[in-house]
């Protein structure tokens, strides 16, 4: 995806506070161009329709959600360090003020109707990243899981119940230093129920 220039990113900016507030089929294009200080032409010029407006949004959230968590299972590395560094580029997504500013405007617009949200493009890829490392650590052999889908999801939900959703109630992030500890503390969840011992002995 293109970087957006200057009008475009205060357009965004304006309409990520509109959908925000008043969802999407409430927001209004007048309203967007007010609070983007452009003319209203311009924002077309950029955005022919609310759709286009909310699928860009939904794109750049995206993109930094899989530029941010960029990890993949590897065969020949400790599980342990993996599983930190997987769980440590969440709890940074958590911590950027835009992505939990687009969060927001998403769960918001999910809990008004999930399948507008849905259909204009807002989607949850921190699922497929988790699901597809825990995937290949169970073919490897390094966690001992039959569903190895619903344990990437339970690794995650641990992280975001402590990382994301206090963030997105009260808006406080999650300080610094509480980072590692709340990664830790899912971690040590998946090694001491599903790490194969065998495996973690012939690789230690």
């Amino acid at each position: 995806m293109c970087v957006p220039n200057f009008k475009q990113r205060q357009i965004l900016e304006a309409a990520i506070t509109e959908f925000t507030a008043r969802g999407f089929e409430g927001a209004s294009m007048d309203r967007i161009s007010a609070l983007a200080n452009v003319s209203k032409r311009t924002v077309y010029n950029y955005f022919d329709s609310k759709e286009a407006l909310f699928r860009t949004i939904s794109e750049q959230i995206c993109d930094e959600v899989r530029q941010t968590i960029d990890v993949t299972y590897d065969a020949f590395q400790p599980l342990r360090p993996q599983l930190m560094e997987l769980g440590l580029a969440e709890v940074r997504l958590c911590r950027s003020e835009w992505f939990m500013r687009v969060a927001r405007m998403g769960i918001s617009e999910l809990l008004r109707n999930p399948e507008l949200a849905r259909r204009l493009g807002f989607s949850e890829p921190h699922k497929d990243i988790f699901g597809s490392f825990f995937r290949a650590a169970v073919e490897a052999g390094a966690i001992d899981s039959p569903v190895p889908d619903a344990l990437a999801d339970h690794f995650l939900a641990g992280i975001k119940a402590q990382a994301f959703w206090p963030a997105i109630l009260s808006g406080e992030m999650v300080p610094e230093a509480a980072m590692e500890e709340i990664v830790a503390s899912a971690v040590d969840t998946v090694m001491r129920k599903f790490e194969n011992d065998d495996l973690a002995v012939r690789t230690t």
